[in-house]
């Protein structure tokens, strides 16, 4: 890293995953560029200070997040352009995906800076793999939208896909989002993965209605990852 490049080379922006849940499983590469790096830029610094000293990890950190990435990029291009390697972390996963990153990747590329990823955990693939639904290919609609009326025909349009669905959903909206899925989605099956990598790891498939039921009050928390069968041959099917 910084020590073999050439003297005036430009530095490296790394996009490092880290654990959604289980600590155990960021990878070692992944801890050897957080030690090495000049800077990490961090969704959430609080957070991501537990995570470095749970490692022994002592680096620069600062802020990049949703409301201030815009501001942050030329300072931390700048930085790249002047030799330092960069590393950027969100609070679970791989920066970019429903997380800070994106606009400094892209700000990154258009300079002509080296980008590498650091692949790692991620709730999406997790969440696809145990779903018990087809993997060859699938869809990853980011998280549904807020409102009730946008949320449904969200999930109106994501009904006529072949494709398995991946969606991420607030645990202070899933309840409602199951009953919208009950209605669109009728007796297609679905997943709905819980607290992934975590101590109360949680995956109910079914129906909507039959997750929906299977989801206790008391357990309409963490993050929650909905995986949602695509529509088959069959239903595409006119009657003769």
């Amino acid at each position: 890293m910084t020590d073999s490049k050439p003297p005036g080379a430009a530095g490296t922006l790394y996009l490092v995953a880290t654990p959604i849940g289980n600590l155990e499983d960021i990878t070692q590469r992944a801890l050897r560029v957080l030690r090495e790096v000049s800077v990490v830029a961090a969704e959430d610094t609080r957070h991501t200070r537990r995570l470095l000293e749970r490692f022994g990890i002592s680096v620069p950190v600062v802020s990049l997040f949703e409301h201030n990435e815009r501001a942050r990029i030329p300072g931390l291009v700048r930085r790249l352009h002047a030799g330092e390697d960069v590393a950027v972390v969100t609070d679970a996963g791989s920066p970019g995906i429903s997380d800070p990153g994106y606009p400094l990747v892209r700000a990154a590329v258009a300079e002509g800076l080296r980008v590498e990823s650091l692949p790692g955990p991620s709730a999406v693939i997790a969440a696809l793999q145990v779903s018990g639904l087809p993997t060859d290919a699938f869809v990853f609609a980011g998280f549904l939208p807020v409102r009730s009326g946008a949320r449904r025909r969200k999930l109106e349009e994501l009904h006529q896909r072949r494709e398995t669905v991946v969606a991420f959903e607030s645990p202070h909206r899933i309840a409602a989002c199951l009953a919208d899925l009950e209605e669109i989605w009728g007796e297609r099956p679905v997943a709905l993965a819980r607290e992934l990598t975590k101590l109360h790891e949680q995956v109910l498939r079914g129906t909507a209605r039959e997750v929906r039921a299977a989801l206790a009050p008391e357990k309409r928390k963490g993050e929650m990852v909905l995986v949602l069968g695509g529509r088959t041959r069959e239903e595409g099917r006119r009657p003769e």
